[in-house]
């Protein structure tokens, strides 16, 4: 299991290779890589993430055990930056790898949903007009809610 939480830039294609060197049980890997986004009238410039660390990296690894509860995952991967990012840089990776392709696409969704509301950062978006801190979206409250039906 990966989990960072890093000031760098990560490369996709070296984690997969972390992942799946020496397996051959893996035949599924699922990914999402989230990307800071401009969606403001005021463009933005930068957007800062905050952390508690050692919190959040214990907050990461609690929402990978819920999901290798749920699902036959064989390795995942949780890579999330903080520090200064700009507009379509890199934020977040989850990947996961299982025997099956279902079960490596529902746990990385349920892992990027319950990140959006269970892990420990906070933004702070500057843009010409100020700087704000970013509130948690009622649509991704709502996303992580449907996993406990």
């Amino acid at each position: 299991m990966i989990i960072r939480v890093q000031n760098e830039d990560f490369d996709s294609v070296a984690v997969q290779r972390e992942l799946v060197t020496g397996r051959s049980d893996i035949g599924a890997i699922a990914s999402f890589i989230g990307l800071v986004r401009d969606l403001a009238d005021d463009p933005l410039l930068q957007m800062t993430l905050q952390h508690y660390p050692g919190m959040t990296e214990k907050a990461l690894e609690r929402i990978a055990d819920l999901a290798c509860q749920r699902w036959q995952v064989l390795d995942l991967a949780i890579i999330h930056r903080v520090g200064a990012l700009r507009p379509a840089d890199q934020i977040v990776l989850v990947m996961v790898a299982s025997a099956h392709r279902g079960d490596a696409f529902a746990a990385c969704e349920f892992i990027m949903d319950y990140l959006k509301n269970e892990a420990p950062f906070w933004k702070k978006e500057a843009s010409r007009g100020g700087e704000k801190w970013v509130e948690a979206r009622k649509s991704d409250q709502s996303a992580q809610k449907k996993w406990n039906k």
